[in-house]
């Protein structure tokens, strides 16, 4: 039956007439929205951006810096449905990164991974798949079934991918969320805020071959036989978008964490218990569309940092660096306004390993601190010793004679 089901799905993903259901299992919504007045990229700088929906929590974020640029609510505990695959994809991420798992790992569908409801590829129990084509359905089309059979394969259970999640939320300093399943099915006790998705997006975007996944509108598995399209609008619509992940069900209403990236900005907007489809969408790209309206982020040149003075040690000086930042700023600043202060001790005690943090630069625009950077020593000045002391005195005497 499930067979006969994925034919019939695979057909609904190439194309679903408009009232398709909301379920979000990877059909392809009727775009009622399409025209420039709604998608257009020409939106002139605003002096604030002032909200047009109903949406119970929205929050836009900067990338590179975390600085938050828009909040209204967002750190009401509220149910995210599947919104909360962000940090079950983050797992699945790190877990990528640091050779865990690969993409290529086969990975065998249990029981329970196959009785998932709600959006899903109709995994078969015994069924073996891919790690790539199983994240390409959690991503792409917000499988549920798909999500436990990664997250047990990675830590064993659905208990321990939980804990997991748990445990790396309260890491990233998510003090408003709580998590009882892997998917966001509904669930008494399974929250969390605008602001903790934001912050949860901005970690997963650091895992850069995540885009290869979120950016994908239409693709397949199981060898082409099963279609998936992505329930993303944004990633269809809006130039620059590159993810990251929807979420419906009755109770949570409809809600997004969408990314895009413009100019060399990007940008993390949260949208959370929108009434509709269209809302929700309409709400981020607002968001959007103010960021980039009105912010920029430039890298200057890091100062140049005079080495400083080494107490007891083999050499009178240590060399210093400072690493380049990225600044956001409203675009009517001009970046020759940038002043950077650079605060680095008297003197350092040997012995001095590379990498040592010996101060701080701090950048200012109008007078503002916008951000900052940790002075580091550049190489190691071991500490003067006894042998070291007369190694010196003998080579200065053979140097003489």
């Amino acid at each position: 039956m499930k067979r006969i089901l994925c034919a019939a799905l695979c057909v609904l993903a190439i194309a679903v007439p408009a009232g398709a259901s909301a379920a979000e299992i990877g059909s392809v919504y009727p775009y009622d929205a399409v025209a420039d007045e709604f998608w257009g990229i020409n939106v002139p700088a605003v002096a604030e951006y002032v909200p047009d929906g109903d949406a119970k929590a929205l929050l836009l974020m900067e990338f590179s810096t975390g600085r938050v640029l828009f909040a209204e609510n967002e750190t009401a505990h509220l149910p995210i449905a599947s919104v909360t695959k962000v940090i079950s994809t983050l797992l699945i991420a790190e877990a990528l990164d640091s050779g865990k798992i690969t993409l290529e790992d086969e990975v065998t569908v249990s029981e329970r991974a196959a009785s998932m409801g709600g959006s899903q590829v109709f995994l078969e129990p015994g069924e073996r798949m891919s790690v790539h084509d199983l994240l390409k359905a959690l991503v792409v089309v917000s499988a549920n079934d798909a999500t436990v059979a990664l997250g047990e394969y990675v830590y064993g259970s659905e208990d321990s991918f939980i804990a997991a999640m748990n445990a790396r939320a309260a890491e990233l300093g998510c003090e408003n969320s709580n998590f009882v399943n892997t998917n966001g099915l509904p669930a008494e006790g399974h929250y969390s805020c605008a602001l903790d998705v934001a912050v949860v997006t901005r970690e997963l975007m650091k895992h850069e071959f995540i885009f290869g996944f979120t950016g994908i509108w239409m693709d397949t598995i199981r060898n082409g036989t099963f279609g998936l399209a992505n329930t993303n609008k944004l990633i269809r619509f809006y130039k620059g978008a590159t993810g990251m992940k929807t979420g419906f069900t009755s109770e949570a209403g409809y809600c997004l964490s969408g990314t895009a990236t413009r100019d060399g900005m990007s940008l993390i907007a949260v949208v959370l218990g929108g009434s509709t489809s269209k809302l929700r969408f309409a709400a981020a790209k607002g968001l959007l569309d103010y960021g980039f309206a009105n912010y920029r982020v430039f890298s200057p040149e890091p100062p140049v940092i005079e080495p400083a003075a080494v107490t007891h040690g083999t050499l009178p000086q240590a060399a210093l660096e400072t690493p380049r930042v990225a600044l956001l700023c409203e675009k009517s600043a001009a970046a020759d306004n940038v002043q950077a202060k650079v605060e680095v001790a008297e003197s350092i005690a040997a012995p001095v390993e590379p990498g040592t943090e010996v101060g701080v630069v701090r950048y200012y625009i109008g007078g503002t601190e916008v951000a900052s950077a940790p002075v580091l020593t550049a190489a190691a000045v071991p500490r003067v010793t006894y042998f070291s002391l007369l190694l010196s005195v003998l080579r200065s005497a053979f140097a003489f004679l």
